[in-house]
């Protein structure tokens, strides 16, 4: 949890002085932070956002985000957006815990990043109309002459209160469904031990208890003491809502996993007494430390609890549907966005590539998982969203599709961002001999187009396949880590010479009776684009680590970053994670 019941009001009174902080060259805040007390300054960021009035307030326009299974028990999930209005009369926002301090510096950082904009969020809100209640946890005291705390407590306590609404909720039965999705149990912290300690010295010198230094709600959200509620007690906050008859809850603030789920007036409570809420996903950070469980990027874990949300909870928004704009992008968060397309029903890429994804890939890349229909051979839905992605990952076969949907997949290949292929990609958007369906559009040229490829069939199966490595491209950051003398696989060995001008390969495979072919291969697409196939990828080949490590260059190398030496190496999930 984010914090024990407070006790004793922490002491208001704060040193003058302005204090720096030198962070080790390579962490977050690489310059000097400098911390000024009170802490407050850090956050003081606030900038103005012009408003119409309530009286001419339009329906506010929302696109919530769930999941869905593809199909019951699958465990495969697509993206379902659902436009919505809502009347700002019967909105209100909780802002969730945005304190003065905490005891975690990087966590403190990204929330004087997050801050101004989700102040922004509620100036707008609050202009056309919504509800805003401020919910900094342990801290009333400071409010207690408060204007905005006085109305909280004066309003007629509701005569519909849920029987545990004053409590913390740790689960909602919705979520037996789903396994947690990060280790918490350490308290999700992620500074560095050096920065950690000196960060608490500072804390300890303003008169604060390092372990609860949260005194009040950042300065850099304005509290409206005409109009805003201050809050942090369930049945108040209940009986807010009701009092002004809101059926629409937006939750911002931090720390997702933590407070903003399990909180008197969070999401799990809004959701299971059937308050339709709803989590602003950009506005919020989580308590994850990257050396725990599932050991990815502390952004990937903030993407994880999303997702879990999402599933198992409530919708998602983004603060771009209040502001315009893009939605916020924490500066640390330079993870390349990677889409990986599954459409197959040969090679069960449906399961090894997402569980490849969770083990391997959520260290360095921000990755969206896009399902082919369960129930309709030639549809995958959300197909749009590779628009917004840095690179692209294939794994379909024979599948045609609708000519606005086909596009997306043009586009892309059109650009210069990298795509990648494993197996069928090949021969992903045409039929065997055979035309599309009227209102559907195939890509016969895809192979060619986009990979330099020239898949003509394959060979039996049932023979291994030894892969050895081209002596030309054995130095290269491709084959890094691979096994000198090659590797095997059962996967039938594909016909596709000669390749199209522009390639370069990297791996041939050879059966016994039959002429060797290229396995992998790089290839500039016409415009500049760079690609890479491998015509591996059944489900022994995901079990070797030769071809994860293969996999895994390639999308380093195409997307930028360096190729790791090794495969990650990952401890067991935890059973206790919470």
């Amino acid at each position: 949890m984010d914090a024990m019941p407070a006790g004793a009001p922490l002491n208001t009174a704060a040193p003058t002085a302005t204090i720096a902080l030198s962070l080790p060259h390579g962490l977050p805040g690489d310059a000097p932070v400098r911390i000024a007390a009170p802490l407050l300054a850090l956050f003081c960021l606030s900038s103005l956002w012009s408003t119409s009035s309530a009286e001419d307030a339009k329906p506010l326009q929302f696109h919530l985000r769930a999941r869905v299974e593809t199909t019951t028990g699958s465990g495969r999930y697509h993206l379902r957006t659902t436009p919505e209005s809502w009347a700002p009369s019967e909105t209100a926002i909780i802002l969730c815990d945005v304190w003065d301090a905490h005891h975690c510096l990087r966590a403190v950082q990204r929330g004087a990043e997050l801050a101004p904009r989700l102040n922004e969020v509620v100036q707008s809100l609050r202009g056309q109309g919504a509800t805003v209640i401020h919910a900094p946890s342990d801290c009333m005291a400071y409010y207690e002459k408060s204007p905005a705390r006085d109305r909280a407590r004066s309003t007629l306590k509701s005569k519909t209160l849920p029987a545990d609404i004053t409590s913390w909720c740790r689960k909602i039965p919705a979520e037996e469904a789903g396994t947690y999705p990060v280790d918490q149990s350490d308290g999700g912290e992620d500074d560095e031990p050096q920065e950690h300690a000196e960060w608490a010295k500072i804390l300890a010198a303003q008169g604060r208890n390092p372990r609860l230094p949260w005194k009040k709600q950042a300065d850099a959200i304005e509290i409206d003491e005409a109009k805003d509620y201050v809050s942090d007690k369930g049945d108040e906050v209940w009986s807010i809502l009701e009092a002004r008859g809101i059926k629409n809850v937006i939750l911002a603030g931090v720390h997702t996993n933590m407070c903003v789920l399990g909180r008197p007036f969070g999401l799990r409570q809004m959701a299971k007494n059937g308050r339709h809420v709803v989590l602003m996903r950009d506005m919020t950070d989580t308590m994850y430390n990257p050396a725990r469980w599932p050991y990815v990027s502390h952004f990937t874990g903030t993407d994880r609890v999303v997702e879990h949300i999402e599933k198992f909870v409530c919708p998602t928004i983004t603060s771009d549907q209040v502001l315009g704009g893009s939605p916020l992008r924490f500066r640390h968060d330079r993870r390349p966005r990677l889409a990986i397309v599954i459409a197959e029903d040969e090679y069960k890429t449906e399961v090894t590539l997402p569980k490849f994804a969770s083990e391997v890939l959520g260290r360095d890349f921000d990755v969206t998982l896009l399902f082919g229909s369960d129930t309709e051979r030639n549809v995958i839905p959300n197909l749009d969203l590779i628009d917004d992605a840095d690179i692209l990952l294939v794994s379909a076969r024979r599948r045609v599709l609708a000519p606005e949907a086909m596009k997306h997949l043009r586009d892309f290949a059109a650009s210069k961002k990298p795509i990648l292929g494993i197996r069928t990609a090949s021969h992903a958007w045409s039929l065997r001999n055979m035309p599309a369906p009227e209102g559907f559009e195939a890509w016969p040229e895809w192979d060619a187009e986009a990979f330099g490829g020239n898949y003509t069939n394959h060979h039996p199966a049932g023979k291994t396949t030894k892969v050895t490595l081209i002596a030309d491209a054995s130095n290269g950051p491709l084959p890094r880590g691979l096994p000198a003398d090659g590797f095997t696989s059962t996967a039938s060995l594909y016909k596709v010479a000669p390749l199209r001008s522009g390639t370069a390969p990297i791996l041939t495979g050879t059966i016994e009776g039959a002429p060797a072919e290229p396995i992998a291969w790089t290839f500039t697409r016409k415009g500049g684009g760079t690609s890479f196939y491998a015509s591996l990828g059944n489900t022994d080949d995901f079990e070797n680590p030769a071809f994860q490590k293969l996999l895994l260059n390639a999308l380093s190398e195409l997307s930028g970053l360096p190729v790791p030496e090794s495969l990650p190496q990952n401890g067991p999930e935890p059973e206790k994670k919470i």
